[in-house]
């Protein structure tokens, strides 16, 4: 059985992209299918679609879910919950108990609800609008592997051309490399573009700490698929997934299909889910999907390694740092084919 250490790999610092590409649509893409590797270009990306596909894109829009509490703590909103709280991350969170008031640096005042060691701490916020008090003292919650703060450039860069929905606290990012003339391109060449909703949390991006991988709980995320789109995605003759989040919200709407005679590969889905997918899970729904490239023993690579194959990923992701590809959110894409399974399984 395959534990944590099995997702490990060594990559070099200068490998990891700290901004984006002049140009959206500028990034390589590395083509995985089987054994076979090919070194290609996000617009090639265009080359590899047939008649009767749906592109399958997550839309929702990052907030900018970072910001500094009474000038000293900076917090990170991951999850919203249904009763209107706010779960967040920061590393002084022990200090910050339960009926303490902070303050937000244009005034706004939060409370300290609760805390656990898992979530972080609960918070309330005390005014109206929380995302109208965000945007004015939010930054975007660029991931800490960037090593560096916000910049202006990144409001425009770190949300995908045809975000809506406000409520994920880190990008789509397989999204990015997407301009608006190259999803024109795609509908050109005879595939449809479904855009689904995963508001990201910390389900896609919280570190796993244990050996065990059954051992990992997963953070709930929201995420809904409409009556529309479930109907246009079941006569799909491929799936085409638009990075992971799209995928763990379509094998999320197929897991609970409980009436599969009439959903051949979806049923309408608007709830939560905390699915989490590692080798020898069995795909229902994607038949290929785009992605970057993500995280040593991230719950992301192990997704992609059960998808595409865990030598293959292996091999592949070795390939990408010998040919020198750039990895992580503002890095390059790999566009991966499900492996197919070996005679006899």
């Amino acid at each position: 059985m395959l534990g944590l250490s099995d997702f490990d790999f060594d990559l070099p610092q200068e490998l990891i992209a700290s901004r984006p590409l002049d140009q959206r649509d500028a990034s390589r893409m590395l083509v995985v299918n089987g054994g076979a590797v090919a070194d290609k270009h996000i617009r090639d990306f265009l080359d590899y679609l047939q008649p009767g596909d749906v592109v399958v894109f997550n839309n929702s829009r990052v907030i900018p879910a970072r910001f500094i509490a009474d000038g000293k703590y900076e917090i990170t909103l991951h999850t919203a919950t249904k009763d209107g709280y706010w779960w967040g991350l920061c590393k002084k969170f022990k200090k910050l108990k339960p009926g303490r008031l902070l303050t937000l640096e244009d005034g706004t005042m939060i409370g300290i609800v609760s805390q656990n060691m898992a979530s972080g701490i609960k918070i309330k916020f005390l005014c109206e609008d929380v995302f109208a008090t965000l945007e004015r003292v939010g930054k975007m919650p660029l991931p800490p592997y960037m090593k560096r703060e916000e910049e202006l450039a990144d409001r425009d860069r770190y949300q995908t051309v045809y975000s809506q929905p406000l409520g994920s606290m880190a990008a789509p990012t397989a999204g990015l490399h997407f301009t608006p003339e190259l999803l024109d391109e795609i509908r050109a060449r005879g595939a449809k573009i479904v855009n689904i909703t995963l508001h990201v949390g910390a389900g896609t991006w919280m570190q796993v700490k244990t050996e065990d991988l059954s051992q990992h709980k997963m953070h709930s995320e929201w995420g809904c698929i409409t009556d529309d789109q479930a109907e246009i995605i079941n006569k799909a003759t491929r799936v085409i997934a638009v990075g992971t989040t799209s995928m763990r919200l379509l094998e999320s709407a197929a897991k609970y299909n409980r009436a599969p005679e009439k959903y051949k590969r979806v049923s309408p889905f608007c709830r939560t889910t905390r699915i989490f997918i590692t080798p020898g899970y069995k795909f229902r729904v994607v038949d290929v999907l785009l992605t970057n490239f993500h995280l040593p023993k991230s719950t992301l690579f192990m997704l992609v390694s059960a998808f595409a194959g865990v030598n293959e990923m292996r091999a592949a992701y070795a390939h990408a740092i010998s040919q020198k590809y750039r990895f992580f959110s503002y890095g390059d894409c790999c566009l991966l084919f499900k492996k197919q399974p070996e005679q006899g399984e």
